[in-house]
């Protein structure tokens, strides 16, 4: 008998995987803060024998070499990956036993398209494989992206692509689970997850990939790539080089002298409560990203790289999940940080800042003299349809462009209300007045705003 459980990492849109039998077990794809992995094998009352990267990450930072090097596992890393440390080059084929009472091995697949390297392993118990952990190849419905790499190559990958879905949907079993690492909002996949459960079997009967002959599939899949957060650039080399521990202890104390003084050296200072609370009251000059919304993705893709980060928390344990969230994407130790009620970070005599909350109705009710409409949404979602005369500077742009928005009162808007929370506190910060439009966008044309196609 043989078990595989799956290790959520939902802020990044990611899924990391634990397989074994009574004595080991093989880490896919190993998150940052491995304690989790490794609570998760005590659990199972298993050694880690193996760790396994499917290719080196360009969204996340690993937790693989670490965790190879606490448990004493075989550390296997695709051969054709630069990487600086040791490490079991893995080549097309090499079989790997990870529990031999189990009758377990992990086969390696050569499946390039994400990155040039990237190699899939299929689990496989007394010579059938039973389950494919797939990495950013083939996913449920979709495929990783193939832009991550460099640009002269995403042609070239996503042809890639295509024969390795194919090389998959012909060499295993229907009935064989396919366990990705992508696509659960991950911008590393090309599309969304379609469903939470799949096999090679449903794959061939709905994946593009799949479904579609590569000029078709291809152009289709270079047409829909989407932005790149910024902070892609760094994961890659950090991973080829070698991640260092983490450090999840408390960061040191701000009072509000401190944070009044970081605040004006230009530092960022980040309010992790949710949107409602920081738009009633919160220290002028704070920016707003809510812990439970997507924060190290968000964070980390508009905070200038290295810049010093200041934590204001509501709880110990938001702070300690928020901190857990950020070491994922190279962002290790918060500068300071504080715990509390606002009134507690604002130095004593200074008044809190607060801006107002709206709905789409509220902005067609609303007389547009003097009204700026600012949609922060990606090019791609605001190609399906916009509100009219709306301003657009996507919401990883604003913070180098706040000069760009037109005076007057500037109604932000996204599509679901996270993101405008995030723009609203930038404009807050610049001294605008500013209402947070918290809204599904789908409410735009209910409300009778014009909406139009590009």
């Amino acid at each position: 008998m043989f078990f595989i459980d799956t290790i959520e990492v939902a802020g990044l849109g990611n899924r990391s995987y634990l397989a074994g039998g009574e004595r080991t077990a093989v880490a896919v794809d190993p998150p940052r803060d491995i304690d989790q992995v490794i609570t998760a094998a005590a659990r199972r009352g298993v050694r880690i024998s193996h760790v396994v990267e499917t290719h080196v990450h360009n969204d996340y930072v690993t937790g693989g070499l670490e965790l190879a090097r606490l448990t004493g596992a075989a550390y296997l890393v695709p051969a054709g990956a630069r990487v600086s440390y040791e490490r079991v080059p893995v080549h097309d084929g090499d079989r790997s036993e990870i529990d031999a009472t189990a009758g377990l091995i992990l086969r390696a697949l050569a499946t390039p398209g994400h990155t040039p390297h990237h190699t899939s392993y299929a689990l496989e118990e007394n010579g059938t494989a039973v389950a494919v952990f797939t990495g950013g190849s083939l996913l449920i419905g979709t495929v990783g992206r193939p832009d991550l790499v460099e640009p002269r190559l995403t042609e070239h990958l996503a042809q890639a692509q295509h024969a390795s879905a194919h090389r998959l949907a012909t060499e295993l079993p229907d009935d064989t689970a396919v366990l990705p690492t992508h696509g659960f909002g991950s911008f590393c996949s090309s599309g969304q997850a379609e469903g939470e459960y799949t096999t090679i079997g449903k794959e061939k009967a709905s994946n593009e990939a799949l479904t579609r002959d590569v000029d078709t599939f291809v152009a289709d899949l270079l047409a829909g790539l989407d932005d790149i957060p910024a902070y892609y650039t760094h994961m890659g080399p950090a991973n080829a080089a070698g991640p260092a521990p983490v450090d999840l202890s408390p960061p040191a104390v701000a009072n509000a002298e401190e944070i009044a003084a970081r605040l004006a050296a230009g530092e960022w200072v980040v309010d992790l409560r949710n949107r409602v609370a920081f738009a009633e009251g919160h220290v002028v000059g704070s920016f707003n990203f809510e812990a439970e919304g997507q924060l190290a993705t968000y964070l980390a893709w508009l905070i200038p790289w290295g810049k010093p980060v200041t934590l204001l928390a509501e709880s110990a344990g938001q702070l300690a999940a928020a901190q857990r969230e950020l070491v994922r994407v190279g962002i290790d130790r918060p500068a300071a940080a504080a715990t509390g009620e606002p009134a507690r970070w604002a130095r004593e005599g200074e008044d809190l800042a607060s801006f107002s909350r709206a709905t789409f109705a509220d902005l067609a009710g609303h007389s547009k003299d003097g009204v700026v409409v600012l949609d922060v949404r990606r090019a791609s979602e605001r190609s399906a349809g916009f509100i009219e005369g709306s301003v657009h500077i996507p919401i990883h742009a604003l913070h180098r462009r706040v000069h760009e928005v037109p005076e007057g009162q500037v109604w932000v808007h996204c599509a679901g209300g996270m993101r405008a929370a995030i723009a609203a506190s930038l404009l807050d910060a610049a001294g605008r007045d500013v209402v947070a439009v918290d809204d599904s966008f789908d409410s735009a044309e209910r409300a009778g705003l014009t909406v139009d196609t590009l």
